[in-house]
């Protein structure tokens, strides 16, 4: 039977913060709940140090019944606690697959990587898939992840999986293999002009008539490269494309 442990080594595995540290880390505690009052999201703040959670939004589509405090408290026994137990050993290889993902990094680039992957949750008597996003949120002075921001959504998808690194920086992106236990390079994601234009226009408020008289075309056209956009990004909605595209730098 996995237990908390099982989550932990050497490579996530923290030493050396202090309370100090913790004082001058409560910005981030204080950032991630107000982000949290203007998202369907939940935000979570790892603790490698201390091994559990610093912080826990309060939004009870994720929490299994559960308060923040209380969620908060848990720590990883939450996932033991409602994870189906088939897909706790792929956690347990995620988290050691994607901290050798970051460490293969350099230390300057590690701020720009992001690991997403998806998992069920028992909420009630039934299932949820969920997406984790993860990221860097503080290091220490050489370079290892001391505290990780932690987006969680639903998920788009119908099965467990879909791991995926992202490097912002460079636009790279790799998908894990529970099967090979290696991670393979995927191509880079490139947008057409078009593309671009639309998603500037986006950007810029224009409704998608008013894309389509600025740009010549039907909105019928439009809707064909914002469906080309969604599949490229890999997302549901302009919205989520904007993100993603100015973080890839694409725009």
């Amino acid at each position: 039977m996995a237990q908390k442990d099982d989550f932990f080594f050497e490579a996530n595995s923290v030493e050396g913060i202090t309370e100090a540290d913790y004082q001058r880390a409560m910005p981030y505690v204080e950032a991630a709940q107000a982000f949290a009052q203007t998202t369907y999201q939940s935000i979570y703040i790892i603790d490698y140090h201390r091994k559990n959670f610093l912080y826990v939004s309060d939004n009870p589509l994720f929490l299994c019944g559960h308060t923040a405090e209380e969620v908060r408290s848990m720590g990883y026994d939450f996932y033991l606690s409602y994870v189906p137990k088939e897909e706790v050993p792929m956690l347990t290889e995620l988290n050691r697959s994607g901290f050798r993902a970051f460490y293969d990094e350099p230390v300057e680039n590690r701020r720009k990587c992001m690991m997403s992957y998806d998992f069920h949750i028992a909420h009630g008597n039934r299932l949820l898939l969920i997406n984790h996003k993860i990221t860097p949120l503080a290091m220490t002075t050489n370079g290892r992840v001391w505290l990780a921001l932690c987006t969680v959504s639903l998920s788009p998808h119908k099965e467990a999986g879909h791991i995926e690194f992202i490097q912002f920086l460079t636009g790279e992106k790799r998908e894990y293999s529970l099967e090979g236990h290696r991670w393979k390079n995927r191509e880079t994601i490139t947008l057409k002009p078009k593309e671009k234009q639309i998603l500037t226009l986006s950007a810029q408020g224009f409704t998608m008539k008013e894309i389509a008289e600025k740009m010549f075309h039907s909105v019928d056209t439009v809707k064909f490269y914002r469906r080309q956009i969604f599949e490229k990004l890999n997302v549901q909605n302009i919205t989520e494309a904007l993100s993603l595209a100015t973080n890839y730098g694409l725009v």
